[in-house]
């Protein structure tokens, strides 16, 4: 439970670093950018042991049906991931698509994990999330939307999104989570 935790504070700080305390990332160039990112793949690590390391009760009971939903949601929220950096002119409809992706993604999750440890690291994402954008929203009021884009564009991150699921599903299969009903 402490690894997750701690896991979750440290992708917390490190991903408000920026916005929180602009002047000393700025100052650090682009070395800034390389102690983020050890930071945000040690938060990783930390999460993913922490996780895997706690065995907590239920929370709560998923539904059954939640395995037919976690896929769709699933392939939505890679969908969302991607589209803030694609070039499909969905792009301009909405300002967090990859955060609203974490969302998403966590809610899938909740959906099939009823244990504790579920619900901190994806109940903790999702809310961490919400913070950032609330964060974003006021610290950056001015939204300058993706301009252009195309229908190939569009066409090409429908089908990274489906090889991506099927890459992440044979993943969660490898490691001995059938993310498939029945």
């Amino acid at each position: 439970m402490t690894l997750l935790i701690l896991g979750l504070v440290l992708w917390t700080a490190a991903h408000f670093f920026k916005r929180a305390l602009p002047g000393v990332r700025d100052g650090m160039g682009d070395a800034g950018k390389g102690v983020v990112a050890v930071a945000i793949l040690a938060s990783v690590v930390l999460m993913v042991i922490g996780y895997r390391g706690w065995f907590a009760d239920l929370a709560y009971n998923p539904p059954v049906w939640g395995v037919h939903l976690n896929n769709l949601l699933m392939l939505v929220a890679v969908f969302l991931f991607g589209l803030g950096s694609s070039k499909s002119p969905l792009r301009a409809k909405m300002r967090h698509p990859m955060l609203t992706g974490v969302i998403v993604w966590a809610i899938a999750h909740l959906l099939v994990n009823g244990d504790w440890a579920s619900v901190v690291l994806f109940g903790g994402l999702a809310v961490w999330s919400v913070a950032e954008m609330v964060v974003i929203n006021s610290r950056e009021p001015v939204y300058h939307r993706f301009e252009g884009g195309t229908i190939g564009g569009t066409v090409r991150l429908v089908v990274i999104s489906v090889v991506v699921f099927s890459v992440i599903a044979g993943i969660h299969t490898w490691l001995g989570y059938w993310p498939f009903p029945g």
